[in-house]
């Protein structure tokens, strides 16, 4: 039986990073089965999900905290299991775009909570001077088969109007996410 395991790593961005945690599955003899990184400021951060025999998984999650240490990362482990996909009949990306306003996320993502939408992805990004600071919102929006998405298209530009961001839809048609 396969086990699964999410691993999240911060710390000091430096090079080898990566290639230290990805010998660490590979080591313990499991796969990475997703994973993302990024770079916020200094800050190096990881996610990935790893798979693996039980005592594959618990091997990681004995050696990881010792490397951590090692490489001067936080990190933080959870057993999960493998996801179950549902089926939508579309996918819509959506990309906002003006001055940067406080409150913008949470006025965008409590938009799509209160139309039970699920977010497939999520990337935000400020820029500029503290004098004129632009941002760019994208999402990808799994679209179930009850939803109007023309009223709800419409419904997402009224927002936008209502933020002073352009915004501008792309339909990815017959998506079933992966």
């Amino acid at each position: 039986m396969t086990h699964y395991l999410v691993v999240t790593a911060m710390g000091a961005d430096r090079p080898g990073l990566v290639s230290r945690l990805a010998r660490l599955a590979s080591d313990c003899e499991c796969d990475i089965v997703d994973s993302r990184m990024a770079i916020f400021g200094n800050e190096f951060t990881l996610i990935m999900m790893i798979s693996g025999a039980w005592s594959a998984i618990t091997k990681i999650e004995s050696v990881l905290p010792n490397l951590s240490v090692e490489l001067e990362l936080m990190t933080i482990m959870k057993r999960t299991s493998k996801h179950t996909p549902k089926n939508y009949v579309s996918r819509i990306e959506v990309s906002f775009n003006g001055e940067d306003q406080r409150g913008t996320m949470q006025k965008i993502t409590e938009f799509l909570a209160a139309q039970s939408l699920d977010l497939a992805a999520v990337r935000s990004h400020a820029d500029g001077s503290a004098n004129s600071l632009t941002q760019s919102v994208y999402l990808a929006i799994n679209i179930p088969e009850q939803i109007d998405l023309q009223q709800l298209e419409h419904s997402i530009h009224s927002l936008a109007a209502s933020l002073s961001l352009e915004c501008s839809i792309k339909r990815m048609q017959g998506i079933a996410t992966p």
